[in-house]
C-alpha cells in the first residue's frame, strides 16, 4: 500500500545512518528496536483507528506527517526529560545535556523516575480502557459474562474515574515511601484525560470552521494516547541500549509504521469487518495498565508487558473470523 512508502524510505534512511554511525551493532540494535516497537503495539494502532475515523482526510494525513516529529522527539526525547527534571528536580536544560553527553547517568535518572512514568501511564490506559467497557449504550460483547455487567455500570456517572483513583490509593497504601509521587504523577494522567477526552467530545463536529476545532482537538489527544502508550517503552529501550540516538531511532521508525497502520486500519474499514478488534485493543489497554502499575512493586519482564496487547488483539481477530464464518452460514 501506498501509505508504507514513505515509513518504509524513511526507515532505510535511518539503517544506513545508523550503520554508518555505529557500525553493525547499532544497525542491529535499531532494526531490534524498531521490531519491537511495531509488533508490541498493534493495540495502540487499533485505539487509534477508532479515533481517526472520526477525523476528516485532511487531519488523518497530519496526523501521520505533522504527528512523527511529535511521536520520535516529543513523545520519546522531550517528555521523558521533562519527567525526569520533574522527578529529580532538576533543570530540562540539564536533564538534555545528561541525555546527550552522559546517556548512561540519564538511562539512571529515568530508572530512577519510573514510578512516576508508571503512575502517569497507567492511570491514563486505565481511564481508556474503562470508559469503553463502562458504557451503557454498548451493546457488541466480546467476553460476554464480563463486558455485559460492566456495560451495566456505565450508568454510574464517572465510575471510572473513581475506580481509578481507588487503584491510585491502594498503590500509594502499600508503597507509603512513593505515595506522593504515585498520587501527584497519577492526578496528572487523570486530568489530562478527563481535559482531553472533554475537548475531544465537545468539538464532535462535520463541517465548518469548528470541524477544524475538533481535528485538532482528536489530534492532540492521539498524540497524548501515544504518549501514554510509549513512555513504558522508553524505560525499556534503555534496559536494551544507552545510546539516545539508537533509541530514537528504533523507537521513531516503529511509530511511523504504527501510525501507517492506523491510517490503513482506516482506509480499509477493518474495525467494522472485524467486530471483535476494537474490544480486544481495549483489553489489551487494560492488562497493559495493570502491568505498568505492577512495575511500581516488582520487576515485570518488558518481553510480558508488551505482548500482553499482541496476545489478546490476536485473539479478538481470531473470535472475529469466527463470528463473520458464522454469520455467513
Amino acid at each position: 500500500m501506498k501509505i508504507f512508502i514513505f515509513p518504509a524510505v524513511v526507515s532505510v534512511l535511518a539503517f544506513a545512518a545508523a550503520y554508518y554511525w555505529g557500525g553493525a551493532t547499532a544497525f542491529f540494535l535499531v532494526v531490534l528496536l524498531a521490531i519491537l516497537e511495531t509488533t508490541l503495539s498493534f493495540d495502540n494502532a487499533v485505539v487509534n483507528a477508532k479515533i481517526l475515523e472520526r477525523m476528516d482526510e485532511k487531519w488523518q494525513r497530519r496526523f501521520l506527517i505533522w504527528g512523527i516529529p511529535i511521536a520520535v522527539f516529543g513523545t520519546r526525547f522531550v517528555l521523558p526529560i521533562l519527567i525526569v527534571a520533574a522527578a529529580a528536580g532538576l533543570s530540562p536544560v540539564f536533564v538534555t545535556k545528561l541525555a546527550i553527553l552522559d546517556p548512561v547517568k540519564y538511562g539512571e535518572y529515568l530508572e530512577a523516575a519510573h514510578v512516576a512514568i508508571a503512575s502517569f501511564g497507567s492511570a491514563f490506559l486505565l481511564l481508556v480502557s474503562l470508559k469503553y467497557f463502562f458504557n451503557e449504550k454498548k451493546t457488541v460483547h466480546w467476553i460476554d459474562m464480563i463486558e455485559k455487567h460492566m456495560s451495566r455500570w456505565g450508568g454510574i456517572e464517572a465510575i471510572e474515574v473513581a475506580l481509578t483513583l481507588v487503584v491510585l490509593l491502594i498503590s500509594a497504601f502499600f508503597l507509603p515511601t512513593k505515595a506522593a509521587t504515585i498520587l501527584f504523577a497519577g492526578l496528572v494522567g487523570v486530568i489530562l484525560f478527563i481535559v482531553i477526552e472533554g475537548i475531544a467530545q465537545s468539538f464532535e463536529v462535520e463541517s465548518g470552521a469548528s470541524a477544524a476545532v475538533g481535528g485538532a482537538s482528536l489530534f492532540v489527544y492521539l498524540n497524548v494516547l501515544d504518549s501514554a502508550f510509549s513512555l513504558d517503552g522508553v524505560v525499556g529501550a534503555f534496559a536494551i541500549t544507552k545510546s539516545l540516538p539508537v533509541i530514537i531511532a528504533g523507537l521513531g521508525i516503529g511509530a511511523l509504521f504504527v501510525r501507517a497502520f492506523t491510517v490503513a486500519l482506516v482506509r480499509a474499514k477493518t474495525l467494522k469487518a472485524l467486530p471483535y478488534l476494537e474490544h480486544g485493543a481495549h483489553w489489551a489497554i487494560l492488562g497493559l495498565a495493570i502491568a505498568m502499575l505492577t512495575t511500581i512493586f516488582i520487576h515485570v519482564p518488558e518481553a510480558i508487558t508488551g505482548l500482553i496487547g499482541l496476545v489478546f488483539v490476536i485473539f479478538a481477530y481470531i473470535s472475529s473470523r469466527r463470528e463473520i464464518k458464522r454469520a455467513n452460514l
